[in-house]
């Protein structure tokens, strides 16, 4: 059994051509450059720290950063996200013991805030996960959704929106 493999049917097992008797061994293949680029002599690029003006990949997050400097202990470095995460697992407790708008509420309003922490906080540690824009409006977003969501959940739903009566009946017929 041969240890390599002969694909084009010239070559031995061994790779040194066709095995014929007097023939060179064939030399590995190695990229054609052009006259031009071989005669010139490669410059190193200078790269710039700068952002480019446009930019062809995603830009680095700015969570790397500790909200407080590390001299004090982790959890007081990164409060804004153990606060957030904090009035998450209340709301989640809520909800499960049985009081779901609540819960909800509770919910969107630390989205609500992680979103404020965001925009004033110069630096939020691992609260921010891309930049600080995304990070607002994607907190934003999801914090007025869950709450808008907990107020007009039945029964007795504190806000009252027509349009949702239609989209249902719309939907569901």
């Amino acid at each position: 059994m041969r240890a390599e493999h002969d694909t084009d049917g010239t070559g031995s097992a061994d790779g040194t051509g066709s095995g014929a008797p007097g023939e060179e061994a064939a030399t590995p293949a190695t990229p054609a450059t052009s006259g031009a680029a071989a005669a010139a002599p490669a410059r190193p690029v200078a790269r710039s720290r700068r952002f480019p003006s446009v930019t062809q990949d995603t830009a680095r997050p700015e969570g790397a950063g500790r909200a407080i400097p590390g001299a004090v202990s982790t959890p007081a470095r990164q409060w804004p996200m153990l606060s957030v995460l904090g009035a998450t697992a209340v709301g989640l407790l809520t909800t499960a013991f049985g009081h779901p708008r609540i819960g909800c509420l509770v919910i969107g309003v630390a989205l609500i805030a992680a979103s404020v922490l965001r925009r004033a906080l110069p630096s939020v540690g691992m609260l921010a996960v891309r930049s600080r824009f995304t990070d607002m409006v994607t907190y934003g977003v999801l914090g007025v959704a869950i709450t808008l969501l907990a107020l007009v959940v039945e029964p007795k739903a504190p806000l009252h929106l027509p349009f949702l009566e239609t989209a249902v009946r719309f939907t569901v017929r």
